[in-house]
């Protein structure tokens, strides 16, 4: 093999490494969401997120992975410019990993509520008695940055005692941590249960919490299988025909993960 030959082996080789890595680990440094038009997106498969992306950067490019973790991570890795989806979440997750930051703009802003069945005005006015009296009281900020602290994980959930006139079933979906998960002692915690506590004291009710998939909890709320449902549940005009919301008790939306430079 000529020296000629073996230089432009070479040559090839390292333009072929260089074409492999492109777009994995140098993608640039994004600050702005002003930066994010044209991106790709890495988002979990069967969620809204890439659909929401779009209304707002319809030039936006997605992969698609099976957990908000594992889009969270590739961006991490490289293999994207940025993962949407919940800004509680995409917080929680930057909260307890190195290397990657939420943007502070959102791409949309939503509201999210708990939701009980139509016809149940006077449970609607109880939750919405206990979130106002944690606001008033500032009781709510400092649940907030409990469940949601700018580093580690969230903090335990405090022993909640509930009445014992009855039982009071919250439906939820504990894959929504900070909101709704289990912790490493198997209990379903979050902020969300620990409102739901609070409601279930006020009725002088013992909470049951029945857990399951997202999907599931409007049909079971409507078939009376629970009484109230929450799991960072977005308020919507489409939901609102079949359940009614409470007030909102958390102001969030579609935000974006990016990696720390």
């Amino acid at each position: 093999m000529t020296g000629k030959i073996k230089n432009s082996l070479a040559t090839l080789l390292a333009v072929a490494l260089l074409t492999a890595t492109a777009g994995c680990g140098d993608r640039g440094k994004i600050t702005d969401i002003s930066q994010l038009n044209g991106k790709e997106f890495a988002v979990p498969t069967g969620t809204a997120a890439d659909k929401l992306v779009l209304s707002r950067f319809p030039d936006a490019r997605f992969k698609y992975f099976n957990s908000v973790l594992d889009a969270c991570m590739a961006v991490k890795g490289g293999k994207a410019d940025a993962a949407a989806y919940d800004e509680p979440i995409l917080k929680n997750i930057a909260a307890k990993n190195t290397g990657m930051a939420v943007l502070p703009q959102m791409i949309t802003r939503d509201s999210y509520g708990f939701a009980v069945r139509l016809e149940d005005k006077e449970l609607k006015g109880a939750i919405d008695a206990v979130v106002g009296d944690l606001k008033s009281s500032g009781r709510y900020d400092e649940m907030v940055k409990r469940w949601l602290p700018d580093q580690g994980a969230p903090k335990p959930m405090p022993a909640m005692e509930t009445g014992a006139d009855g039982v009071f079933r919250f439906g939820t979906s504990a894959v929504t941590e900070p909101f709704s998960f289990v912790d490493g002692s198997q209990r379903i915690v979050g902020l969300d249960i620990e409102i739901a506590s609070l409601v279930a004291r006020k009725l002088n009710r013992k909470l049951e919490t029945v857990n399951m998939d997202f999907g599931a909890m409007i049909p079971a709320l409507v078939a009376k299988k629970v009484d109230m449902i929450g799991a960072c549940i977005t308020i919507t005009e489409e939901r609102a025909q079949k359940v009614l919301f409470s007030e909102p008790y958390y102001i969030g939306g579609i935000a974006a993960l990016v990696k720390k430079q």
